[in-house]
């Protein structure tokens, strides 16, 4: 009976609370808006500067080929030097320049000298650039060679057909969003209760520690179910990131990674009873580890094998290996099993320290 007290009373203050409502809900909406429009992995519309020495139909289909991508944004020089005037510049990111011998050449059955010039400051755009430019003079180069090539080139990707990196960053966004929210919800609203002397004043009732964190915990994991549900509704709907796998399962994975977030807020709000450094704490040890050590953009293989450790306790790791399974291949139990039981001991880990550190007693 008390704990239904409990829990009632957090209801009811969440209710009365906007802060709450708006780090569920508003918050993950805004992030997800802001991250999911502005962070690509993609690169179009690129400047390109096209360098033709002796016009050609052969050249001329070639660089058709730019022409017609949505990857490129052609631009015509009269001359190399003019190009890399305009690279200097910053007006283009890279330019191709096509020999006078480019149209005898491709007849004769040579493969011709095309030079490659790109801005290599961004060394991902680079390379990206790079890329495009090999798959538009590879496609080109089929389409000549015609019923007659050998080698007929027929591409499989897989989990993501369209290439779309939206497809790729959008699941690994939402467990982002949802560890800082998932932490904040806790963090800050049982910080600002030790400042107003509100769980000073439950500390003098005869309700349990036990109690008390389970009364926090049941009201701000069904708000921050929500707030997974509107982050899940708006990938789908909005940026139409598809979901192949199961929706229960997201459901489970999602309630255990929220159980951690909110395990570690419990965790950072009794170590730190003020508002302020429980933010900064929550947003230091939640949110930057999630969106560096979690694999949503950087991967993991590549880091240096002591911080590879140090993504093994990142609960974000786990639930952004599950999302981006569960959206673009499916429910692949071999991947999803030991990253759903990592988080089941993530969160009994947090739970049970938050439940080690909170006493009931006043300091």
């Amino acid at each position: 009976m008390r704990l239904r007290g409990l829990i009632r009373k957090e209801s009811l203050q969440i209710l009365r609370d906007p802060s709450s409502i708006a780090i569920a809900f508003i918050l993950p909406a805004m992030l997800l808006l802001l991250f999911g429009y502005g962070v690509s992995l993609d690169a179009r519309h690129v400047a390109l500067g096209l360098v033709v020495e002796k016009p050609s139909a052969m050249a001329a289909s070639f660089t058709g080929e730019f022409r017609q991508s949505a990857y490129f944004a052609p631009q015509d020089f009269a001359s190399a030097a003019a190009a890399q005037q305009a690279l200097d510049a910053g007006r283009i990111e890279g330019f191709v320049w096509l020999r006078a011998d480019f149209a005898r050449a491709v007849s004769a059955g040579r493969a011709p000298a095309i030079g490659v010039f790109v801005n290599g400051v961004d060394a991902n755009n680079a390379r990206l650039i790079e890329n495009y430019v090999q798959q538009s003079w590879a496609g080109w180069a089929a389409r000549q060679a015609g019923a007659a090539s050998p080698i007929a080139v027929q591409p499989r990707i897989w989990f993501n057909a369209a290439v779309r990196s939206r497809d790729y960053l959008v699941p690994g966004l939402i467990a982002v969003i949802m560890t800082l929210t998932g932490a904040l919800l806790t963090a800050l609203v049982i910080a600002r209760e030790w400042e107003r002397g509100t769980m000073e004043a439950l500390l003098v009732t005869r309700v349990s520690m036990t109690e008390i964190l389970v009364s926090k915990v049941v009201p701000y994991f069904i708000l921050g179910m929500g707030g997974m549900a509107v982050a899940v509704l708006m990938a789908v709907l909005l940026f139409g990131v598809p979901l192949r796998g199961s929706l229960a399962v997201l459901t489970l994975a999602a309630a255990l990674f929220l159980l951690a977030s909110l395990g570690m807020g419990l965790l950072i709000s009794t170590l730190a009873k003020n508002q302020f450094v429980a933010g900064q704490i929550a947003i230091i040890t939640t949110f930057l580890p999630a969106f560096i050590l979690s694999g949503f953009i950087f991967d993991i293989s590549s880091m240096p094998a002591p911080i590879q450790w140090l993504t093994h306790i990142v609960a974000a790791r786990y639930f952004v290996a599950i999302l981006q399974t569960l959206f673009l291949a499916g429910t692949v139990w071999p991947v999803l099993l030991p990253n759903l039981f990592a988080l089941l001991v993530m969160a009994v880990v947090f739970l049970g320290a938050a439940r080690i550190a909170s006493r009931k007693r006043l300091e």
